[in-house]
C-alpha cells in the first residue's frame, strides 16, 4: 500500500481527525485523491468537469494555512468533494447531463453546496448522472456512461451513480446526491455503500423555481460508514428561510453508536415483494432476508408486514405527482433551439404526459398521498423500521437503457422496475440503503432498504449503525 492509498482508505471521519490533528496535510490529502482520480476516473467516468489540479492544490494549501493559524472551517476541512451534477456549484457547469446545458455555469451555490463548502470541503468537480437525472442508469450523451464499481459491464444505477462509484472506488471520502425515485438508495445498493434519503425537508433542496409544491425530491448523503453518513447529513441539514418547508427541528450526529447490542428489540416489518406485487428478479429477496436474519440473530424482531394499501392507486398517484413535477423541468428546456432532438425519449414522455394532467387529477393524487401518509403512521404503531429491497433487479447491462422485462412481466414505463422506492418518497420518510450482500454467481451487490418514522432520521441511523456492527466482514469487501 502506498502512502496515498493509506489516505484514501481512511473513512471520512478518520480523515477529518487526521487533518485536524495535523497528522496529514490538506495538500497531501488532495494529492492522494487526485492521484487516485486520475488513475481510476478514465475507467469509471464518475467525476466530470474536474477543476485544474493547480487550483485544487492551491485551495488545499490555503486550508493548511488556516489550520496552522488555529482555524478550522468544520468537519470537512480540506476534504475533496465532487458535487452531483444536479447541484449548483459556483464556477462549475450544472449540466444535468444534457448537451443543452453544457455551458450553464452556476453563478451561485445551492444550499447544500454552500453548506459543504462552509464545512471546509474543496470542490474538485461534479459527479455524473443520467440525462436530467431521470432513470436509475447513469448515462448521457454529454459525458457517457458510468459503469458499476464492481463490474464495468453493468450499470452503476442512478441518478447518483457517479457519486456512488466515486465513493466505492475511493475517489472521494464521502459523496452527496439527491433522491426522487431512489436516486440515493438504488446506486448505493448496487455499489455496496450506504445511501440515505433524509426525511422530507431535512436537507433544504434549492432554492429553485418552486419551493412550495416541488417536495418529492431531496438531497442527502452517501458514505462507506454510517458515522460518515450521519456526519455529512449534519453538515447538510437545517432550516433555510429560502426553502420555507425545510425542517426547523435540528439534527445531530452526536450519540450515534456502532454497537451490535443496539439491534436488540428493534421491531422490523418486512414487506418483501409486497406478496408478489413487485416483480423481482431471483435471488434478491433471499439476499435481503439473509441480512434480516443477521439482524434477528442480534435480537431484532423481524416479522412479515403487509403494506395494507391499494398498490395500483399508489402507482397512479406516483405517476400524477411525477408528471406534475418533472414535466415543468423538461418544459423549461423546450424553448431552447432544437431542444426536442437533444432530449432523451424518457424525458419527452414525462413532458408530453404532463400536458394532459388536470388540476383535478393532481388534487386527487395529493389526497391519495395524504391517505397513504396517515396509513404509514398506523404501521409504525407496531414496528420501528419497515424493510424491503432497494431494487427489484440486479445491475443490468451497461448498453441497456432500462429493464423492459422482469421475469414474465413487462414493464409498462421506463421506471416501473424501480417501484420499490416510491413508498418512502411518497411518505416523506427517512430511508437508508444498507449493503445486504451479493449475487450468488456474479460480483453484483444488493441493498436492503430500511425506512424509519417521519423525521426519525437519528433513530434510523442508529439502526443502520447497529447493522454495520453486525456485518463488519461483509462491509469490509471492496471492489477490485
Amino acid at each position: 500500500m502506498t502512502p496515498h492509498d493509506a489516505i484514501t482508505d481512511l473513512s471520512a471521519d478518520a480523515l477529518s481527525q487526521a487533518i485536524h490533528a495535523r497528522q496529514v496535510s490538506c495538500r497531501e490529502v488532495m494529492q492522494a485523491y487526485l492521484q487516485r482520480i486520475h488513475r481510476l476516473n478514465p475507467i469509471y467516468n464518475a467525476i466530470v468537469n474536474m477543476a485544474p489540479d493547480e487550483a485544487l492544490l492551491a485551495q488545499a494549501d490555503a486550508c493548511d494555512a488556516e489550520l496552522a493559524a488555529g482555524h478550522s472551517r468544520g468537519w470537512m476541512h480540506g476534504m475533496p468533494q465532487a458535487i452531483k451534477d444536479t447541484g449548483a456549484t459556483q464556477g462549475f457547469p450544472t449540466t444535468l447531463g444534457s448537451p443543452l446545458l453544457k455551458g450553464a455555469v452556476a453563478q451561485k451555490d445551492s444550499v447544500m453546496s454552500a453548506r459543504m463548502k462552509a464545512a471546509g470541503c474543496i470542490v474538485v468537480g461534479k459527479t455524473n448522472i443520467p440525462e436530467l437525472a431521470l432513470g436509475s442508469h447513469t448515462f448521457n450523451t454529454l459525458f457517457g456512461a458510468t459503469p458499476n464499481a464492481w463490474d464495468r459491464q453493468v450499470t452503476a444505477g442512478g441518478s447518483s451513480g457517479g457519486a456512488a462509484v466515486a465513493l466505492a472506488q475511493r475517489m472521494l471520502p464521502v459523496a452527496d446526491g439527491s433522491d426522487f425515485m431512489g436516486s440515493l438508495r438504488n446506486p448505493a445498493g448496487w455499489n455496496h455503500i450506504f445511501g440515505m434519503r433524509p426525511s422530507q425537508g431535512r436537507v433544504p433542496f434549492g432554492p429553485s423555481a418552486d419551493v412550495w409544491l416541488d417536495q418529492l425530491g431531496t438531497e442527502g448523503p452517501m458514505a462507506r460508514t454510517v458515522t460518515d453518513l450521519a456526519n455529512l447529513l449534519q453538515v447538510q441539514a437545517g432550516h433555510d428561510t429560502r426553502v420555507p418547508l425545510s425542517l426547523s427541528s435540528s439534527f445531530s450526529a452526536d450519540g450515534l453508536v456502532c454497537d451490535a447490542s443496539r439491534m436488540k428489540g428493534v421491531r422490523i416489518g418486512w414487506l418483501g415483494d409486497l406478496n408478489g406485487y413487485l416483480a423481482t428478479e431471483p435471488g434478491i429477496l433471499a439476499v435481503c432476508e439473509q441480512a434480516l436474519q443477521r439482524m434477528q440473530a442480534q435480537g431484532a424482531i423481524v416479522t412479515p408486514l403487509s403494506l395494507g394499501f391499494d398498490t395500483d392507486r399508489l402507482w397512479q398517484c406516483w405517476l400524477a405527482w411525477r408528471r406534475a413535477l418533472v414535466g415543468p423541468r423538461v418544459g423549461a428546456l423546450m424553448a431552447l433551439p432544437n431542444a426536442r432532438a437533444h432530449i432523451k425519449p424518457e424525458a419527452l414522455w414525462e413532458y408530453d404526459h404532463s400536458l394532459t394532467l388536470s388540476y383535478t387529477d393532481f388534487s386527487k393524487a395529493s389526497q391519495t398521498r395524504t391517505s397513504f401518509y396517515h396509513h404509514l403512521l398506523s404501521l409504525f404503531d407496531n414496528v420501528d423500521v419497515i424493510a424491503l429491497p432497494v431494487a427489484q433487479v440486479w445491475p443490468f447491462a451497461l448498453a441497456q437503457r432500462w429493464p423492459q422485462q422482469i421475469g414474465e412481466r413487462t414493464m409498462d414505463t421506463y421506471h416501473r422496475w424501480m417501484e420499490s422506492t416510491i413508498y418512502a418518497t411518497l411518505g416523506g420518510l427517512p430511508a437508508i440503503s444498507v449493503p445486504a450482500g451479493f449475487h450468488a454467481t456474479q460480483p453484483w451487490p444488493m441493498g436492503l432498504q430500511l425506512m424509519g418514522r417521519p423525521q426519525g432520521d437519528a433513530a434510523l441511523l442508529q439502526v443502520a449503525a447497529a447493522y454495520e456492527a453486525v456485518n463488519a466482514e461483509l462491509l469490509a469487501k471492496r471492489p477490485t
